[in-house]
């Protein structure tokens, strides 16, 4: 095949309001092969992005080259097609009418009757001929985005290029458009440049995935071949000792570009001797139940239901939900979107009112928010004014009023630098990234000595490095507290890591729990060896089957 796209040494530097200068690439070299699919793999912040804006022209590179058939691009043109993370759709217009700016402004040559047909041959290349006629506030983010990349497929360029087009979307929809990017490389033969940062997505679609080094200067640390056999089923290939070999690989360079981490234990500081105050104490014989030490039926959800009104009537979103939880247990709520994960969280956190049944935590019945049940969202909810210690102080007043000043300081410390913000205890929530962030809310969470933690995707909206680190940041913490704890996630890899038992939820509506899997891996867990463990990939692999089942099955759609 011949090279279709030459980068030699480009280098872009940003120079900040202060007069900073930020050097984000420090040099790409990668040749491209006509009809060739590459994966872009990084962090956030390693200059991703602005590699894909430089290859479709519309960042100018401080130095080197970009050559397309041997000749220096020069600004953006209809032979690169972009796809954006966050799709840029006229609100206004209909998914036809979306398609056609496109086609009307690089096929002026073609008659109205040509450029028609080729906007109803796109469009319903990526599955969207019936929504043709809507408008964009009546399509899912997942049929927007299809619109997006139909709308670039429709100016027929040489070089399709996908900016993490995928990765604000749910597990399920990621999967659909997978499937139908797929397609699209097979039935168009186009060049397809994708940046993402999840490493199961770059396998199951590329030919060879290039890793970017983190910031700064980012390059090209090292290219994978990735000669698994087409099509690629991302149930199937989780058998593949050659996906399993190569997968582990790619996580292993990436740890270790990220660094190892800090030297966990005596460089932390000192935890006060203080039991938080109970705001809320049951009456006198459940205190006197409690005393018995009791770790069995630590939480119980017995016949939960939550029902929605409708202008149809009302909807039962979750029925019938059992579960009994130990104290210390960990566990992981898998699904997909729209099965009432959320809804169950929300109603064991005492934020959502239960309709039917009810949930008992340390012999009392749960029916009010407090300080008991500790909640890290997936958006970090922080004051935005306040700094991190002010933030996690916050709560610590609250559930530790009788301690002295220095000892509620010194347990807000203890768990900030936990986290890895020790020195960053003093910065503004609003000047910190979304990781740093989400490490105050976990801190701010085992602050509180919480009865109970409760996780809803806190790490869905983060890179993959930047996850695995506050999965590790949590695997710790939590190894240390052995608090009780139940966490959403979308992530296969997550739950079986973080979890004592995976609790697998059926299609909403009616959701309730399909299976349940005992995880029986060693502890405390580490990445690195669960991914050689040799059951690592049967759990994975039995998650996986559960959810491939309710993809397609009858209530799929529904959800």
């Amino acid at each position: 095949m011949a090279t279709i796209l030459s980068l030699k040494d480009v280098r872009k530097s940003y120079t900040g309001k202060a007069g900073g200068v930020s050097e984000v690439l420090g040099g790409i070299d990668l040749d491209v092969e006509e009809g060739e699919f590459i994966a872009i793999l990084g962090f956030s912040g390693a200059g991703k992005t602005t590699l894909i804006s430089a290859i479709a022209g519309l960042v100018e590179p401080d130095a080197g080259e970009i050559l397309l058939h041997g000749k220096a691009i020069d600004g953006p043109d209809k032979d690169r097609g972009l796809v954006f993370q966050s799709y840029s759709l006229f609100p206004w217009l209909t998914v036809g009418q979306n398609v056609a700016l496109a086609v009307d402004a690089v096929h002026k040559d073609r008659s109205k009757a040509e450029r028609a047909a080729l906007v109803k041959q796109k469009v319903e290349l990526v599955g969207l001929g019936h929504a043709m006629d809507r408008k964009p506030a009546q399509l899912s983010g997942g049929m927007r985005q299809r619109v997006s990349v139909a709308r670039a497929l429709a100016m027929e360029p040489e070089i399709l290029l996908l900016d993490e087009p995928l990765s604000a979307l749910d597990a399920l929809t990621r999967a659909k458009l997978q499937d139908e990017i797929d397609r699209i490389r097979e039935e168009e033969k186009r060049t397809i440049i994708l940046v993402t940062n999840d490493v199961d997505e770059a396998l199951l679609l590329a030919d060879r995935v290039a890793v970017l080094t983190p910031a700064p200067a980012a390059r090209i640390g090292r290219i994978f071949p990735v000669t698994l056999p087409r099509p690629r089923d991302r149930e199937a290939v989780n058998d593949s000792v050659e996906f399993q070999n190569l997968r582990t690989e790619i996580v292993n360079y990436l740890g270790g570009l990220a660094g190892e981490k800090a030297a966990q234990g005596s460089d932390f500081g000192h935890l006060p001797n203080v039991t938080p105050l109970d705001l809320a104490p049951p009456p006198k014989a459940y205190q006197d139940a409690a005393k018995k030490g009791a770790t069995r039926r630590y939480m119980e959800f017995w016949k939960l239901n939550k029902i929605y009104p409708t202008p149809k009537g009302p909807l039962t979103v979750v029925e019938d939900f059992n579960l009994m939880m130990d104290k210390g247990e960990f566990i992981s709520l898998i699904g997909h979107s729209g099965c009432g994960k959320s809804t169950v969280l929300t109603m064991a956190a005492g934020l959502n009112e239960i309709s039917k049944g009810g949930i008992i935590l340390d012999n009392r019945e749960i029916d009010v928010a407090g300080p008991d049940k500790a909640v890290v969202f997936q958006a970090p909810s922080l004051m935005p004014w306040l700094t991190a210690r002010q933030n996690v102080a916050l709560g610590v007043e609250r559930v530790y009023p009788h301690a002295t000043r220095s000892e509620r300081r010194e347990i807000i410390d203890y768990y900030l630098d936990r986290v890895g913000l020790a020195d960053a205890k003093d910065k503004m929530a609003a000047e910190m990234s979304n990781g740093m962030r989400q490490r105050v809310g976990i801190a701010r969470a085992f602050a509180l000595s919480p009865r109970l933690l409760l996780l809803d995707e806190p790490f869905g909206m983060l890179d993959s490095l930047t996850r695995w680190d506050l999965q590790d940041v949590l695997v710790e913490v939590w190894n240390r507290t052995k608090v009780t704890a139940i966490m959403v996630t979308h992530d296969v890899d997550e739950a079986i890591l973080l979890a004592d038992r995976v609790v697998m939820m059926t299609n909403g509506p009616n959701a309730t729990i399909g299976k349940v899997l005992k995880v029986d891996l060693p502890r405390p867990r580490d990445r690195k060896a669960l991914l050689k463990h040799p059951d690592f990939y049967a759990y994975r692999q039995e998650v996986l089957r559960f959810l491939a089942e309710y993809d397609h099955g009858p209530k799929a759609h529904a959800a």
